[in-house]
């Protein structure tokens, strides 16, 4: 996963730094687009080459979003958690079909040192 994550950046680096370039070119120079009537070739680089760096970007992405589904979940503890407008419910299917809320501690309850809306009555 970190191999993808470093490749992914060096493809945004080198991006960013050939827009700055090309960027830097053209506030420095007198070129004026006024002279370009007929470009197909460009035309044909700028639609390409996006399009290339998109894939070179979502196949790796895809193999390990596939990756992660396919690996078995072996683990005892297992936690559903699922977010409602003002609280949070907690169902925990490995222990017993247990589940309970969680609600945000009131500003008044609170002690010194906590934070005023990340705490709740029942942490996990």
């Amino acid at each position: 996963m970190m191999l993808f994550h470093d490749h992914a950046l060096m493809i945004i680096l080198g991006i960013f730094v050939l827009v700055s370039v090309v960027g830097l070119f053209f506030l420095k120079s007198s070129f004026s687009s006024r002279r370009v009537h007929e470009a197909q070739t460009l035309e044909i680089i700028w639609t390409v080459l996006p399009a290339l760096l998109l894939v070179t970007l979502a196949l790796p992405s895809l193999r390990l979003l596939y990756l992660v589904d396919e690996q078995p979940l072996n683990s005892s503890n297992v936690v559903k958690a699922t977010g409602h407008q003002w609280y949070w419910s907690y169902e925990l299917p490995s222990i017993s079909p247990e589940s309970f809320d969680s609600y945000m501690t009131p500003t008044s309850d609170l002690l010194p040192g906590e934070y005023r809306l990340l705490e709740v009555d029942k942490r996990v």
